[in-house]
């Protein structure tokens, strides 16, 4: 039986996940800041609104206004699609009196709010992006898994197909996106690398099920007016962009803390 698969609208991206995310999937889009998360996530939300989806972004690190002013750079109205009914921005950072946003962090008030947006804008498929889920456990980062599942299993019924964002650093003693990546049905991780003195960002699909995925690692890059790039495979090898060994101990055992906690 064939599967159903959701296009980014970027075709080097799509031709790498045999076509595109198949439908219903929960999708962890994982990286440090700047690598081209929420891009990715603007350019999913606007090919669901080429293909006629219910689309939902829900914004929780930045404002509701430059989301759309990022889009509108990439050419991507935005604006147009909300009033038309065919988007709907969730301002989760804002806390504004106004019917599209959240004003605490929780992911009951989460899963409502994105019920009714779903609810406004009809039956259909429907494209969610939750940028970023961990934003709603930072202050109980031991709860990560616990409510990454409560989401995916309470939006599964309303025919979502979901892409969410979590951003980790070296630099920083917890793993924001551990909890989300154990539940995922796809992880999507984005990665940089200074070489020479420049910048690299890159991209490697770890996990898809139900998909022959690449499992190359390429090279990107971010573009006004157009977006998300692929430029090609990536010059270096995995390992030379692998996160520090001490990292990788530090992730693990806040793992272990999380999981003995709850």
């Amino acid at each position: 039986m064939a599967i159903e698969r959701l296009s980014f609208g970027i075709s080097e991206l799509d031709k790498m996940l045999a076509g595109g995310i198949p439908r219903g999937f929960f999708i962890a889009v994982t990286g440090e800041p700047g690598t081209g998360k929420t891009v990715l996530c603007i350019h999913f939300i606007a090919q669901g609104i080429k293909e006629g989806d219910k689309c939902i972004y829900v914004t929780t690190e930045e404002s509701k206004e430059s989301i759309i002013t990022q889009a509108e750079q990439f050419g991507f109205a935005f604006s147009k699609a909300i009033k038309e009914n065919k988007l709907i921005i969730i301002d989760a950072l804002m806390g504004m009196e106004e019917k599209w946003s959240i004003k605490s962090l929780t992911v009951e008030e989460l899963v409502d709010k994105v019920v009714e947006a779903k609810k406004c804008l009809g039956y259909g498929r429907a494209r969610l992006v939750i940028d970023s889920l961990s934003a709603f456990w930072l202050d109980k980062p031991a709860m990560a898994r616990r409510y990454s599942y409560f989401v995916k299993k309470v939006l599964a019924k309303w025919d979502f197909t979901i892409l969410t964002t979590s951003q980790y650093s070296i630099t920083t003693s917890e793993a924001f996106g551990w909890g989300i990546e154990h539940i995922a049905d796809g992880i999507i991780r984005f990665r940089r690398f200074v070489k020479e003195g420049m910048l690299k960002r890159y991209i490697i699909i770890e996990k898809m099920r139900q998909t022959p995925h690449s499992l190359r690692m390429y090279e990107i890059n971010i573009q006004d007016g157009k977006g998300l790039i692929i430029l090609g495979l990536a010059k270096e090898s995995r390992e030379d962009l692998a996160l520090p060994k001490r990292v990788i101990d530090r992730i693990e055992k806040s793992s272990e803390r999380k999981e003995y906690e709850i």
